[in-house]
């Protein structure tokens, strides 16, 4: 059964960050399904740190980013999601191609959210690991 609250499409989760970090890295909305949202950020000149591997903070805009999404389309009509706290563990460096990362909530409550993201590598080795807890804003009346 889909956790969502709102209508959702690759269309909408894809239209809704022009002109912002996630459009300026490149990152992709790319799948969703009932539990989980998908998407990647290329590894290239925008994304990588000067050793010439993906850029930890890109790995940690690609979770924020998945992690929203999925709080953000998972919240009841008019509530607002935003991010209390994320960590990541970074496990293995890339320099080419792109990771992907898939967002399956944890915990879906009333005042909080907690999202877990695993991101792959194009051979589909866990590259990083990420939390996020999102707080879970009311309509003000």
């Amino acid at each position: 059964m889909p956790i969502w609250k709102r209508p959702i499409t690759l269309d909408i989760l894809n239209a809704g960050s022009p002109n912002t970090a996630i459009s300026h890295l490149g990152i992709e909305i790319t799948a969703f399904g009932d539990d989980f949202i998908s998407g990647r950020v290329p590894v290239d000149h925008r994304t990588i740190q000067p050793y010439g591997l993906l850029h930890g903070g890109v790995s940690v805009l690609l979770a924020e980013t998945l992690g929203s999404l999925g709080a953000s389309f998972a919240a009841p009509e008019g509530h607002l999601s935003v991010g209390l706290d994320i960590n990541a563990n970074h496990l293995r460096g890339v320099t080419s191609g792109w990771v992907t990362g898939t967002a399956r909530a944890v915990h879906v409550g009333r005042t909080t959210q907690v999202w877990q993201i695993d991101m792959v590598n194009d051979a589909g080795a866990l590259t990083c690991v990420s939390r996020i807890t999102m707080a879970m804003l009311a309509p003000r009346e």
